[in-house]
């Protein structure tokens, strides 16, 4: 059994190795053009260098070996595409896995609407091709293509040797499902494309309109089938799980902090519905939350702190809850031995309360972004981390604001052992825990849109002035924004924050999701609707950047699914864009 998957880039260690091994399956196969096989990466990093979309999907095993891979460009102009190369390890038993990799790159294409797979096949005639090892391994792709009703466009100079090469590939073409047949138009568009871009260094401007004017046909010609019989066998097909490039992290343990106050608006219902709304989109993949050990907490928070809040909430039986009310202003060195009475050592609000399930409730959230984080690593382009209670509030040593601890600062850590992480935080409430923890850090950028502390919880963070101490300062960043912002002023500061975010160049960001900063939340004042959650996503994802997107507010359902759905909306929109336009 093996994944389908895509691979973006070489940023990611893991995404060297693979590449690595699909090097090495492509020199094995292609020893003539070996040496087209050190270009990969550099196709990858800068995915519109050289006019065309660049698109690995590999075949993997559980145990991370590569099996096959299917190299395809995609040509923005006229949304149709070229499979450059697709080969399979030799040696691979069990056989399918060809097969399959076509399949998961025809069915790419077509979520992406493209209008046609162009591929090229060196000839089966036995008069061209001398060589019996090439003429069979020739034929064997010609008649695998057939099983798909895939044949080569006849009646053109395609086949017109170039330079000192006495031989040139046939073209064929996969209309991806489409009934109508192929237009001259079409196909002239195509070649010149493929010519001009592919073979630039090959090829000069004579010679492509040559080869284009040659398609006079209109529909397009095909070859008849001449390696199946009427009676033929489909194709041995391997189970195709093409992993989607966006998965979603969650954990039903959430659901055991459930406090029936009135008041307390940080309820289980609001998972319960961003998971409805994501899972009806049918974009993601949902994956299984992974369980790390208690020391994953002490990478960003205090030891001390850690231990109370294990210690408080597991003496906290069946009784209420524990809400802080007396703090250690001018005594902070002295701690309260009383475990109850130390809640205001450790929390800065009166409002976050302790009870016998926050701090599992709370382990678990750390897990689901610490999965995200890990997804994020194994190569996903973008993860939702759905996690509750929230995070962004909690600081090193203090928890508050719902939040006990800083899911998105733990994966942020996590994810800067790998690169450089941008952390963008548009909750309406200020990111005060992520600025905390990473306040004397440059391998973290902090950004926070929030509404201003003059007005708006925490009260006294967010302000313009907080950019960083020691080696951290100048990456800090905050933009408080009026009470009755509107989407201008908020996609002005969005802006200037995503500016920040290129010249830092980070490998990864990520995003502190708050649906608080749309209209009628009852936490926030900002008058957003939710069309605005679509232009966010499309800005983000074309930035061509990993995104773990870890949930914080938003305490309206309304506003939370049509909040999320449009988000998700504009991410497709936007990864799309960056597909088939540049």
């Amino acid at each position: 059994m093996f994944t389908i998957r895509q691979i973006h880039d070489d940023v990611l260690h893991a995404n060297r190795q693979v590449l690595e091994q699909v090097q090495t399956i492509f020199r094995s196969h292609f020893p003539s053009v070996a040496d087209y096989a050190d270009r990969i990466p550099d196709m990858l990093r800068n995915p519109f260098e050289f006019g065309y979309r660049s698109i690995l999907l590999i075949s993997e095993s559980r145990g991370g070996a590569v099996s096959g891979f299917s190299l395809f460009l995609h040509f923005p102009e006229i949304n149709s595409s070229l499979l450059d190369f697709i080969a399979v390890r030799r040696g691979t038993r069990g056989g399918g896995v060809g097969g399959a990799l076509y399949e998961a790159t025809r069915r790419y294409l077509m979520e992406l609407k493209s209008r046609g797979l162009f591929m090229e096949v060196l000839p089966d005639d036995p008069q061209v091709i001398q060589d019996p090892a090439l003429l069979k391994e020739n034929r064997k792709r010609l008649k695998f293509y057939e099983h798909y009703g895939v044949f080569p466009i006849i009646g053109t100079d395609y086949e017109t040797p170039v330079g000192d090469d006495p031989v040139a590939p046939m073209l064929l073409f996969d209309g991806l499902g489409r009934k109508n047949s192929l237009k001259r138009s079409e196909a002239r568009a195509a070649v010149r494309l493929i010519l001009r871009r592919k073979y630039y260094d090959l090829v000069g401007q004579d010679y492509i309109e040559r080869v284009v004017e040659s398609f006079i046909d209109d529909p397009v010609r095909f070859r008849d089938a001449r390696y199946l019989t009427p009676n033929h066998e489909a194709p041995v097909l391997l189970p195709v799980s093409l992993q989607k490039s966006i998965a979603m992290v969650y954990s039903d343990n959430h659901r055991i902090h459930h406090l029936h106050e009135r008041g307390y608006v940080e309820r289980p219902a609001r998972v319960d519905t961003l998971v409805d709304a994501v899972s009806r989109m049918k974009i993601a993949d949902t994956v299984p939350v992974r369980h790390f050990g208690g020391d994953v907490l002490r990478t960003v928070h205090d030891t001390n702190f850690v231990s109370y809040l294990k210690a408080a909430c597991a003496t906290i039986k069946d009784g209420p809850p524990v809400y802080p009310y007396v703090f250690p202003v001018r005594r902070p060195e002295r701690r309260p031995k009383e475990l109850a009475l130390r809640a205001g050592y450790y929390c800065f609000d009166t409002f976050t309360p302790l009870d016998v399930k926050a701090y599992n409730a709370a382990r678990s959230a750390v897990d689901v972004a610490m999965t995200a984080a890990e997804e994020l690593l194994s190569g996903r382009r973008i993860v939702y981390a759905l996690c509750r209670p929230p995070g962004h509030h909690a600081e090193r040593r203090l928890f508050g604001g719902f939040c006990y601890f800083s899911n998105a600062a733990l994966a942020a850590n996590r994810l800067s052992k790998e690169g450089r992480v941008a952390i963008l935080d548009i909750d309406f409430h200020h990111g005060n825990g992520q600025q905390d923890i990473f306040y004397t850090r440059r391998d973290v950028l902090t950004l926070s849109i929030h509404g201003h502390p003059n007005y708006a919880y925490p009260y006294f963070s967010g302000f313009a002035d907080e950019i960083g101490e020691g080696d951290g300062r100048g990456f800090n960043r905050n933009f408080p924004l009026p009470e009755d912002a509107d989407e201008t002023r908020y996609m002005e500061a969005f802006s200037r924050a995503l500016g920040m975010i290129q010249d830092f160049k980070p490998s990864f960001l990520v995003l502190c999701l708050g649906f608080d900063i749309l209209r009628g939340d009852p936490t926030g004042s900002f008058l957003l609707g939710p069309d605005v959650m679509a232009t966010i996503g499309k800005r983000l994802a074309s930035m061509y950047l990993p995104i773990l997107i870890v949930q914080e507010g938003g305490y309206t359902l309304r506003n939370l699914r049509r909040g999320i759905t449009r988000l998700f909306t504009g991410i497709t929109q936007g990864l799309s864009a960056r597909e088939i336009t540049s």
